[in-house]
């Protein structure tokens, strides 16, 4: 699959249309911290997150501890930020709004 690289004025647009996900410092990357009431929350967030990444063929990089999912989400194939990363974005926001 072939990606292209967003530009910065994309990448700023799309960053504005998602909720606290951050610009890493590198700018190659967008990043989240995620909360849930407990490590099966949280576990059942990355499992449903998991299946939509799997069927985007686009996998995060993430971290979880008890409650907590740290996520990270860039394009290595361009080294950079794609539209699939924002994609992936907006579902994790959507998944995580059901779990609250």
């Amino acid at each position: 699959m072939r990606y292209e690289k967003l530009s910065n004025e994309a990448v700023a647009l799309a960053l504005s249309e998602l909720d606290h996900w951050m610009l890493c410092e590198d700018q190659t990357a967008i990043s989240k911290e995620f909360a849930f009431g407990d490590f099966t929350q949280a576990f059942g967030f990355m499992t449903e997150c998991a299946l939509v990444a799997e069927k985007m063929d686009h996998h995060p990089e993430w971290f979880n501890v008890y409650r907590r999912v740290d996520v990270r989400l860039t394009t290595h194939d361009v080294n950079g930020l794609t539209a699939h990363d924002f994609k992936l974005a907006a579902a994790m926001d959507k998944i995580a709004a059901r779990r609250v």
